[in-house]
């Protein structure tokens, strides 16, 4: 792709996700990707990367969005740093869409009304076809959780208070759970309460 240049980390001849990283500081990126951060190294070249005005984008592996910043901070990146560099965390998982050629309406049990909205009482779920092979779904679709730091994260991060915290004082600032956002994707008919409660937990207390 014109514009773009690719690095394949190699570690057996010592180009692993540091050295690729400085490599790339030095061709001066307006935006930087970076497959994986995981070792402290990568860590400390990618956050000060963004420090000095390079858009980064990577991934970590952890639970939720919150989970970023405890992550963060095992592998030694110092609170102010993370509290200052990072913009946002977004968590993702993969639910399957249920199949349209056998879709049909079944009601809601009464444990899940409530999760639906007292004004759901029914939703889509596949039968199994030959174009789902029998599953009852048929491609997939993500469901998402925007952590925005604003200055109430911030604070908390400075602090190192634990994910848990920091996780209900973005729900309190708006944002909505990987949870929500399934049950929204529910109540639009493209997947199953079975499929968000597959991936994502319910928090009953991520408000309080």
């Amino acid at each position: 792709m014109k514009g773009i240049t690719q690095i394949q980390v190699h570690p057996k001849i010592g180009l692993t996700f540091a050295q690729g990283l400085r490599s790339m500081l030095r061709h001066d990126p307006d935006v930087m990707m970076v497959g994986e951060v995981r070792d402290s190294e990568t860590a400390e070249i990618t956050i000060r990367s963004a420090l000095t005005g390079h858009l980064v984008f990577s991934t970590l592996h952890t639970n939720d969005a919150a989970g970023g910043v405890a992550r963060l901070l095992d592998m030694g990146i110092e609170p102010y740093l993370a509290a200052s560099s990072v913009e946002c965390f977004i968590a993702q998982r993969l639910v399957r869409l249920v199949c349209q050629a056998c879709q049909r309406t079944v009601p809601a049990p009464p444990e899940l009304r409530g999760d639906l909205g007292a004004e759901i009482h029914e939703y889509l779920e596949g039968t199994g076809c030959g174009e789902c092979k029998q599953t009852g779904y048929k491609g997939r679709t993500a469901i998402h959780e925007f952590l925005l730091i604003t200055e109430p994260v911030r604070d908390l991060i400075l602090r190192r208070t634990s994910a848990k915290e920091i996780k209900q004082q973005a729900v309190r600032q708006g944002m909505r759970t990987l949870f929500q956002d399934g049950w929204d994707k529910v109540r639009l008919g493209l997947t199953t309460p079975a499929e968000v409660l597959r991936v994502a937990q319910k928090e009953a207390d991520a408000g309080e």
